[in-house]
């Protein structure tokens, strides 16, 4: 089958080489520009950009994606499949009726759940224990396309954003081969999505790691793993800014204050919440590497009745 591969990030990159190892034809990867980042401005190539040119693939990158002579470029190519995977870029209608059968996606959830920018942080923020991936037949909505395949994902108690990155990323590939076998086949029946079921998994700000503590310490222990590592969890004691790398949870007491330092020791800093406590066990001070809280109390007198600065409740627009 001929195809046009487009993704951008790392997470892209296991269904790229899937791809490039199987029988299938790579005719183009299409991938965003090179951009500026960091202090220095320097041109960041993406993974995906890299892993193509290692391979002698053919790379184009479009501003846009909806520029006609990129649409013309693709057409000229008359791709059977068109495979689009964290691409970065929504896909209008022109581009949609490229390829002979469609454009799949591959999302990382179990759609119609956790729809949009960040389903891998969302699923555990709010404390799922399952989620997966979709291939999706792709039409001009926002991950809105009839279901093609879904695989589920059991979510650990340990996992974080990063680790089930990494795990969806893989059960994509083996999901975007086993699509295309049966597109083969002619053995797949597109399932239209129940709107009545979906959930949106918004885009992450900086800003949203800012820890509330007027909560149950279950719920920032999710929160502390969905946004491990980007945007970062942290909150603000003794005037220092702190990132909350891993965390546990434990029984509290009535008298428990929420954010409120109860007990510090070797192997954590125990703070209170609206139920139970939240044990900090690792943490990264602004300008220094993650540590372990043992580590950081050598250096750092921190007091029981200390009090973290609580997040700003969210503006309701």
């Amino acid at each position: 089958m001929k195809i046009v591969f487009m993704g951008t990030p790392d997470f892209a990159l296991p269904t790229l080489r899937a791809l490039y190892a199987s029988p299938h034809e790579i005719q183009a990867v299409v991938t965003q520009p090179d951009r500026p980042k960091g202090r220095g401005r320097v041109l960041q190539v993406s993974p995906i950009k890299q892993y193509a040119v290692a391979n002698g693939l053919q790379v184009v990158q479009p501003e846009k994606a909806s520029a006609p002579e990129f649409i013309d470029r693709l057409r000229a190519l008359q791709p059977d499949l068109i495979v689009v995977i964290a691409y970065g870029q929504i896909l209008k209608e022109p581009l949609l009726q490229v390829p002979k059968y469609f454009c799949m996606n591959i999302h990382a959830s179990l759609l119609p759940k956790y729809r949009g920018a960040a389903p891998i942080n969302w699923v555990l923020i709010q404390g799922e224990k399952e989620t997966g991936v979709t291939t999706m037949k792709m039409d001009v909505g926002l991950d809105t396309g009839d279901i093609l395949l879904r695989r589920k994902v059991t979510i650990g108690p340990a996992d974080t954003a990063q680790t089930l990155h990494d795990t969806l990323a893989a059960a994509g590939a083996g999901l975007t081969l086993e699509t295309l076998d049966r597109l083969a086949q002619n053995a797949l029946q597109p399932i239209p999505q129940n709107d009545a079921e979906s959930s949106y998994a918004a885009k992450l700000k900086k800003e949203d790691g800012w820890i509330r503590w007027d909560q149950p310490a279950d719920a920032i222990q999710n929160r502390v793993r969905g946004l491990e590592p980007w945007p970062g969890a942290y909150g603000f004691l003794q005037g220092q800014r702190l990132r909350l790398c891993r965390v546990e949870t434990a029984a509290g007491t009535a008298a428990d204050q929420p954010g409120t330092v109860v007990r510090v020791s070797d192997y954590g800093i125990e703070v209170g919440t609206t139920e139970g406590r939240l044990i900090v066990t690792e943490l990264q001070p602004e300008g220094k590497k993650r540590m372990s809280a043992g580590s950081f109390l050598l250096g750092h007198a921190i007091t029981v009745g200390a009090m973290f600065e609580t997040a700003p409740q969210p503006k309701i627009n």
